[in-house]
């Protein structure tokens, strides 16, 4: 059985893997999201949610996000 500091470092763990995943998806796409990273309150409290700041961004690259995220959904609706 895993202990309460244990669940908390697996949830803690399983952020940052899935923050580098985003990071690297996001790449690919010709997005850059500078303040990607976990939200070091939300890891700290006594019942951590390892929540994963997106932050923020200038213009440009929301609009790089946008452009990514529309062509996500269009190739999905193709697919599906």
């Amino acid at each position: 059985m895993v202990g309460r500091h244990g669940a908390a470092a697996e949830k803690i763990q399983e952020a940052e893997l899935v923050r580098d995943e985003l990071a690297t998806a996001l790449e690919k796409a010709g997005v850059r999201l500078p303040s990607l990273g976990l939200d070091i309150p939300s890891c700290t409290s006594p019942v951590p949610l390892a929540l994963i700041g997106l932050g923020r961004c200038n213009v440009e690259t929301a609009r790089r996000l946008t452009a990514a995220v529309r062509l996500g959904v269009e190739q999905g609706k193709e697919e599906g």
